[in-house]
Parts: C-alpha cells; structure tokens; sequence
C-alpha cells in the first residue's frame, strides 16, 4: 500500500500553492488588528485624521487580498483531496480485483463496499477540508500567539493557558473516539452486507415470505450502528462544552486583565483593542479542535480498514519468467491433481485425464463431487495442493494468468450478467474484437437470438442487476453465447444446459459437435448432455469412480448406468430422439 504521504508527494505543488494561499491568507488576518490599534491610538486618541485614509486602505487591501488567497486556498484544497481519494480508490480496487478467489471466500461484498466507498471518502475529508482546517489552526494560533506575546507577553500567558487545556482536551477526545470509530466501521461493513444481501436477493426473501425476519436482521445491525454513533455523539458532546467555555471566558478574561493594564500604563488602549481581538480570532480554532479530533479519528480508523486490505495477498501469482504458448491449440492435462482448501477436506483427489485439442470430455457426479472445482483448477482461481495441471503440455502455472484465462471460455453454472445491454454482455472480455455480426452469430448457435431479437431493442436492451427481467434459460443462453463469440481454444460449460428444455439443449449439442477445433468440456448431471463426448468420467467424493464413453460406461452398469437409468428409464423405449 503507497503511504498517504506518497499521494501527497504526487500533488506537492499544488500542496505547496495551496499553503502558501493559505499562510499569506492568515497573515494578512493577522494584519488587520493592528490597524485597528492604529485607529485607536493614532487617530482617536490621537486625533490624527489625515492617517485613516491609509488605514481605511489597508483594511481594503487586506480584505480583497484575503477574498483571493482564500478561494485559492480552498479550491485547491478541495482539488486536491478529490484526486488524491480518487487515486486511493482506484488503486484499493485494482488491489482488490487482484486478489485471488481464496479472499473472496472469506470476505463480504459489504465489507468491500464499505472500504472503497465510506473509508476513502473519510480519508478524502481529511486529505482536503480537514487538513486544510488543521494547518490553518496551527499557523493561525501560532502567529496570533507571536503577536500577543509582542503585544504584551504577561497577558500572553492567558491565551496560552486556554490553549494548552483545549489541546489536552482534544487528546483525550481523539483517544475515545478513535476506537468507536474503529466498531462504527466494523458495523458500517456489516450494515452494507445484509443490505446487499437482501436487495441482491429480495426475489427469494419474498418467495420464502421472509420479509419480517430480514427486517428485523436488518433493524439488529441498524440498532448497533445507531448506538455507536450514538455513542460517539456522547463523546463529542461530552468534551465540545469545555471548548465552548474556555473560548467564551477567555475574552472576557482579556478585556478584565488587559484594562487593568492599560490604567497601570503597561498598555495603550489601542493595543489592548488589538489583544481582544486577537483572542477573539485565536477562539475559532480552539472550537474547531473538538469537531477536526473527531473528523481526523474517523480518517486515522479508516485508514487502518483499508490497510487491512492492502495487507491482504493473493495466494495465486504468476512466475518471474512465464512462458508464452505462440498459439494455444487446447490440449488439457491434469496429472494426479489434488485439492483442498484451507482447513477443509480434500474436495479432489488423484485426479488423471487428458483431453486432446478439439476432443470433448463429459464430467458426470453428484452435488459435490467436485466438478466446478476441476475448472476452478483450470483456470487457476485456486492452485493445486498435489499433482500439475498442463495446457498444450506446459504447466499452467507457467503460463500468465492472462493467456490462460483467455484461452478458456467458460459458461458458469451460476449464471451473471451485468446491467448493461445484451450486446456488451454477449462481447464481454473481448469488447474490441467482437463485432455485432459474431455476436449475432453466436446468440444464434446458443438458441438465444430468437427471444433477443423479439424484445423491442433488440441486441441494445439494458438487462437488470444480474439478468433480472429474464428467465434461467434465457440467462443461459446468453452466457453460452458469450463464450461462443470470444472462439477461445477451449470451452468449458458447468450445468450450463440445466434451464433448457431438451428440445433447446438437443440444438446447442448439435451446435458444439461443428466446433471442431475447440476442446470441450462440459459438466452436467443430465445424460444427454455428456453422451457424444469423447470420454466420460464420473466423480464420487472427489475421486474418478468411472471413466469411458457412453456405451462402455453403460455396459459396466455402474453409476452411469445408475443416472442413467433414473433418467431415462421410463421413456427409453419410446424411442425419444434425445437419448
């Protein structure tokens, strides 16, 4: 993670524009009280009237020099903050999008969420009005105090009190707050989880007429978010009256102890003048120190989330040398693979098969046997605990993460669609190569054009979140379209057919027999699916139990035969095309 000093250092010079708008800004504040004992003690004590005219002008040049500095100051700052939080968000999310599937097992949509969106926009706050706020209170205070002590150091020591138990104050709030602020970002992540969640699957909520019960899950998270912030009101508002009492006595103190000094001679009335006000403009800052403690405690918490993140490896790199396949031809080979998660049971084990460039081989089993995770493995979304895995005879983990990924086209069992039209879904992860034309093509091959091109906007209609609006199959088919159009050396689908009617999936198996020079595998439960493949093996507990074509799988009359016969037992004699 690059330190927040290194986006600082990135925007330095305008940093540097911005500070200097700022110190000549609060140095030309600064001026205007001792003009004001000018007035008093030139003009009317002293009855110099020809000398206000130039007083009068400094009043307007310092005016209209601070209208300046202070728009530059402030736009700049602002400026600043802005591209430095926008910079943090892009790299938190290129981090975050280079993480292995590994840490998106373990962690929260919400919770991401949370980090990118609420965390950098503290940070940002900070970056920009917050730090703006503290330097101009450091500077202002220190050069208000430079001309007190001039003025008269005895009376100085007034203001230096005040200030001293403001900042002591300001510590103690900054302690407490910090760690409230640490939980309300906790709870803001798991806020936004069970939000996301729920609106992500209102569908089902309603289906399971679960309504009360998220809403009172809901309404626990909202309660505890409501008490932190509650409780760091309480904080704020316990320790914010101290600052209000010290910055309201203490001009009261200076006009009693300072008109003391004038009747002893020790002062001109004119400097007293301009010692209130100069106590006067040093209160401000003492009453921002509460409300920028509890500004930069809500910075520092969020901060320490998004290192968190950083802090945060992936477990799948690529190798210092990879080796680059001229022309990926197919050829998949998984040599004794086995897997297993962290601390969880071995979900493959000794895992042997070879598919030849443009052969197809069929994977059969129960829920669980640990057929997604084959192509997980392929992919290279998890590495192997045991064994290697070979594309064109090259280990793929030496091969980049990018060749490897776009040679394999890969139709996921749990279907996802962005909101956007079906024309860019259809191009996605090729949008600069794919034209209209083979997106037409290939919606035809997957049976989807049909339906498609009936809506009213045809190619260009906007789908909802996650393909709302369609049916199962119609997802399917787009995303099997979608891989048909990218035309990679290997094509993969995982229960990809489950939605469609025979009728539908009997189409698309005749379509995937004329893709001749792609290897195929395809992971199914149905027959059907899986029977003109050129080798079929089926999984039990992670394990080959049976490998073959259709009719030796059959002849063996084991758990092939089995499914089989669950499947197709009653209408086998009827003569059915699809069998």
């Amino acid at each position: 993670m690059k330190k927040i000093s290194s986006y600082i250092w990135e925007y330095r010079f305008p940093y540097l524009l911005a500070i200097t708008s700022l110190l000549i800004a609060v140095t030309l504040d600064m001026i205007a009280p001792r003009l004001t004992a000018r007035v008093v003690d030139d003009v009317i004590v002293g009855g110099n009237i020809g000398e206000l005219k130039y007083l009068l002008l400094g009043f307007l040049g310092i005016g209209l020099g601070r209208c300046v500095f202070q728009y530059v100051k402030e736009y700049t700052f602002d400026k600043n903050g802005a591209k430095i939080s926008g910079d943090m968000r892009r790299d938190l999310f290129r981090h975050i999008q280079g993480l292995s599937a590994d840490f998106f097992d373990k962690t929260n949509t919400g919770e991401l969420m949370a980090r990118v969106k609420e965390d950098i926009d503290r940070i940002w706050d900070a970056m920009g009005y917050v730090s703006m706020l503290l330097i101009e209170v450091v500077y202002h205070t220190g050069i208000i105090l430079v001309c007190m002590y001039i003025l008269n150091w005895k009376l100085a020591l007034i203001p230096t009190a005040a200030m001293l138990l403001c900042g002591s104050f300001a510590v103690i709030m900054e302690r407490r707050l910090g760690r409230v602020y640490e939980e309300i970002s906790e709870e803001n992540a798991a806020l936004n989880t069970v939000a996301e969640e729920n609106l992500a699957g209102v569908r089902t909520v309603k289906a399971f007429a679960r309504e009360k019960f998220e809403i009172s899950k809901f309404l626990s998270h909202n309660k505890r978010y409501y008490d932190l912030n509650m409780e760091q009101s309480k904080v704020f508002v316990r320790y914010y009256p101290c600052f209000t009492v010290v910055t309201k006595v203490l001009p009261l103190l200076t006009i009693l102890v300072g008109g003391k000094f004038v009747i002893d001679g020790e002062m001109t009335l004119g400097q007293m003048t301009a010692f209130v006000e100069y106590s006067n403009n040093i209160v401000w800052p003492m009453e921002m120190l509460g409300w920028l403690t509890n500004s930069f405690s809500a910075a520092v918490a969020s901060n320490k989330k998004v290192k968190k993140i950083y802090e945060e490896k992936p477990s799948i790199v690529e190798t210092t040398n990879p080796v680059n396949i001229e022309k990926v031809s197919g050829k998949i080979c998984f040599d004794h693979v086995s897997f297993h998660k962290a601390d969880q049971y071995e979900i493959l084990h000794d895992i042997s098969f070879t598919v030849e460039a443009g052969r197809t081989l069929g994977i059969m089993g129960a829920t669980g046997a640990g057929k997604t995770s084959i192509v997980q493995l392929l992919q290279r979304m998890y590495d192997a605990t045991d064994g290697a895995i070979y594309l064109d005879d090259v280990n793929i983990k030496e091969l980049t993460l990018q060749q490897l990924r776009t040679s394999v086209s890969f139709v996921m069992q749990d279907v996802f669609l962005f909101s956007d039209t079906i024309n860019e879904n259809i191009k996605l992860g090729k949008k600069e190569y794919i034209d209209f034309r083979t997106v037409r093509k290939a919606s035809t091959q997957a049976q989807a054009s049909g339906f498609i091109e009936h809506m009213e906007e045809a190619y260009d209609t906007v789908i909802g979140e996650r393909g709302v609006g369609l049916s199962g199959g119609q997802k399917q088919r787009i995303s099997i379209a979608r891989a048909l159009a990218k035309k990679d050396p290997v094509l993969v689908l995982d229960d990809s057919t489950s939605a469609l009617d025979m009728e539908t999936e009997h189409l698309i198996q005749q379509t995937l027999k004329t893709l001749e020079n792609t290897t195929k595998i395809i992971i199914a439960h149905r027959i059907s699916a899986v029977r003109h493949a050129d080798e079929i093996i089926v999984l039990e507990g992670g394990a080959i139990a049976e490998r073959g074509t259709h009719e030796q799988l059959l002849a063996a009359g084991g758990l092939y035969y089995e499914t089989y016969e669950s499947q197709y037992g009653e209408v086998r004699d009827h003569g059915s095309k699809f069998l």
